[in-house]
């Protein structure tokens, strides 16, 4: 399965180690631009293929709040790539759920 991770750049230089390519940024814009390349979505020049993208993109939940309009958008279409939220160096940002806490509120057990 193919992987691809926007976020800080230690953490995508963590992930290059295990052969995971990636993409550092650090304001919206440069986030956008990455999150345009790897999923084709805008106008793009250099976006890839639908066929070369990768399965699964990694977002920080730094960059995944900044691009939360588009991340949403991209969601409600139900395409590849599936995007999946870490937290970034600092932790998880206060009051945001885990997948965890969101899976056991849904489902309503506790285990």
């Amino acid at each position: 399965m193919e992987y691809f991770i926007i976020g800080e750049r230690e953490l995508v230089l963590g992930f290059m180690l295990a052969g995971v390519k990636g993409v550092a940024v650090t304001n919206r814009h440069d986030a956008l631009d990455a999150f345009h390349m790897v999923t084709g979505s805008g106008n793009l020049v250099g976006a890839l293929a639908k066929e070369n993208r990768p399965k699964v993109l990694i977002l920080t939940e730094d960059v995944s709040d900044m691009l939360s309009k588009e991340v949403l958008d991209w969601q409600m279409k139900g395409e590849a790539p599936l995007i999946v939220e870490i937290p970034g160096l600092q932790g998880r940002i206060a009051g945001k759920k885990s997948l965890t806490e969101s899976i056991r509120e849904a489902v309503g057990i506790q285990i």
